[in-house]
């Protein structure tokens, strides 16, 4: 049994389909997973990291504008699809993640092998559209999404799947050198960092808006670590277990990527989600659901500020009730069992292929 996976680009799109990748071998534990991907995107070490097969197709984003690229476009598109057809000839079926790599796939396994289309915002993009057209199951994070799909949520890694606070919690108090009796607030932007939510949090440190929490806080891989810190803040380039950095935190002041949500709802976290203003607007739609149910704060880049933080956001995490309040929430907006339930709504495809 063979089963492609095509989720490269982002982390967005990579760690969901290695996450299903590890659920099918926990399941099926002969079954072969191969990623497709592109020599520029972050598969190149993400995939491979993770012990799976990738092969390389052309990378075929779309032109925003009329240039010399748009022109390009259907023999780089062709060559693409012939790639991808060559990794689909004996496979059993094709999962998608959406990006640009998904659609040449897409159209290549249409007529060839089955398609399950998963898509992680709120606002499906162009490929999962596509590809949800001639799919044989279609899966969504967010209620409404992309038509005919099942709501599953986004699949996991397990320490997050499995996450318990109260047995991670010591461990992660030790892990972060945090005094176990003060509110804990966890910041970080993704991989590469925030430069807004970082400059916002340097304004609060010059006002000492943090004197009565602790604070983690991811600035991104390529950003310099600042200087002179108090010592109840902890600063770091990138968080190597972040399921301790939830345990430890009471409070998480993030963008809300839609792997972000997903997280920050599945081991049931507050938050105060800043969108990235950059795209159509998905950010904001995958913290929505969330946020009007009470379990999470959103405030637009803009206007995020540390007079907003000191506020808005202290006071939430200096208070044990509305916490707990909110946390509950957010516990009930997760989805832990993304990959049991994407598995089992593709059962029928891969008991057929055995």
């Amino acid at each position: 049994m063979k089963i492609v996976v095509a989720g490269g680009g982002t982390a967005g799109h990579i760690e969901p389909a290695m996450n299903i990748a590890d659920a099918i071998k926990s399941r099926y534990p002969n079954a072969e997973v191969v990623a497709l991907g592109t020599a520029r995107g972050l598969e190149t070490e993400l995939v491979p990291a993770r012990g799976y097969r990738l092969e390389l197709i052309e990378p075929v984003p779309l032109p925003r504008k009329l240039n010399a690229d748009l022109f390009s476009l259907p023999f780089r598109l062709g060559k693409a699809i012939g790639q991808c057809r060559k990794v689909l000839a004996d496979a059993d079926v094709l999962i998608g993640f959406g990006g640009y790599v998904a659609l040449p796939a897409y159209l290549a396994a249409r007529k060839l092998v089955p398609i399950v289309v998963h898509e992680a915002n709120a606002k499906a993009g162009l490929a999962n559209r596509v590809g949800a057209r001639f799919a044989t199951a279609v899966a969504e994070t967010v209620s409404g999404s992309i038509p005919n799909a099942k709501l599953t949520g986004i699949p996991l890694r397990n320490s997050i799947a499995i996450f318990e606070r109260a047995k991670l919690r010591t461990e992660a108090s030790q892990y972060f050198n945090l005094n176990p009796d003060q509110p804990v607030l966890l910041v970080f932007g993704g991989s590469q960092g925030a430069q807004k939510i970082n400059q916002v949090m340097a304004e609060c440190r010059s006002q000492n808006v943090f004197s009565q929490v602790q604070v983690i806080h991811a600035v991104g891989s390529k950003n310099e670590l600042p200087s002179d810190l108090p010592s109840n803040y902890h600063a770091m380039h990138y968080i190597d277990r972040m399921d301790l950095a939830y345990a430890a935190a009471d409070f998480v002041i993030s963008r809300s990527g839609a792997m972000t949500v997903a997280e920050l709802t599945a081991v049931g976290l507050p938050a105060c989600f800043v969108p990235f203003p950059i795209g159509n607007g998905e950010q904001r739609l995958n913290a929505s659901a969330v946020v009007t149910a009470g379990g999470a704060l959103c405030i637009a880049d803009e206007n995020f500020n540390s007079d907003y933080v000191a506020s808005q956001v202290l006071p939430i995490v200096l208070d044990d009730s509305r916490r707990a309040a909110m946390a509950e929430i957010s516990a009930k907006s997760g989805h832990r069992d993304a990959d049991i339930q994407i598995l089992d709504l593709i059962e029928p495809i891969l008991v057929g292929a055995k």
